[in-house]
């Protein structure tokens, strides 16, 4: 299984959030590029980046973080919040991101995703994100009517490289894998799932690593690696 210790972005600063609300931020790092080191030296083999700013305004705001990000990690790094057009997508290919993440397009311009997932096979992502059980668009401020198998099942066959699942109502609350819902949706597609919102241990990638069924490829880790709750070292060995 492999682990991606997110950097959350928020005015140029490495943050966590609650349920993606912008105004719980408690700031974690001043660089995020020093954070990418640490996460890079601590043994981590992909990193997670989102720009919250852009994922509620519909474009890029951090870009000199990530650019610093991608300059000071030789890790593959994947990228979400704010990316809605083709023109976003190659910036950022051409940038030196290595997976794309689109979750906004994926609801409202699903053709856009598969597009892009033609022309750029395996770097393009899928972001769903759940609240209620409806998946919510536009940074989480706004929900759709979709369920997260309905389009999660959109690009089935699409070239997708991932869908990365998020339980909005347990994001930065440490509160513990929802395992079973992840695992619903790694049942319905044959895309590799990423589970993200609300680890808190390492036994929630024990227990993900041990649920029958199709296998969850890989965990977001966020608040529960910031406060210290779960080490790089334990955490590596026991998705190894």
């Amino acid at each position: 299984m492999i682990l991606y210790p997110a950097i959350d972005l928020k005015d140029g600063q490495c943050v966590r959030v609650l349920h993606g609300d912008l105004s719980t931020a408690t700031v974690f790092n001043n660089s995020p590029a020093d954070q990418a080191r640490a996460w890079a030296d601590g043994g981590f083999h992909w990193i997670h980046v989102v720009d919250l700013n852009g994922a509620v305004s519909g474009k890029a705001v951090n870009e000199a973080a990530v650019e610093q990000i991608l300059g000071a990690v030789s890790v593959p790094v994947q990228l979400g919040g704010g990316i809605r057009s083709m023109a976003d997508i190659e910036r950022w290919i051409e940038a030196g991101v290595s997976r794309v993440i689109l979750g906004t397009l994926a609801v409202r311009e699903p053709e856009v995703v598969r597009q892009a997932a033609r022309k750029w096979p395996e770097q393009i992502a899928v972001s769903v994100d759940v609240r209620a059980g409806k998946v919510a668009v536009q940074g989480w401020t706004e929900d759709s009517d979709l369920d997260a198998v309905t389009v999660a099942r959109r690009f089935e066959d699409a070239g997708v490289g991932a869908l990365i699942v998020t339980d909005i109502d347990r994001d930065g609350t440490t509160m513990g894998f929802n395992v079973e819902a992840f695992g619903a949706i790694a049942d319905a597609v044959s895309i590799p799932v990423i589970a993200a919102g609300g680890l808190a241990s390492v036994d929630d990638i024990v227990r993900l690593k041990a649920r029958k069924g199709a296998p969850i490829a890989g965990a977001v880790l966020g608040r529960a690696l910031y406060n210290g709750d779960i080490t790089p070292a334990e955490a590596l060995k026991v998705a190894a």
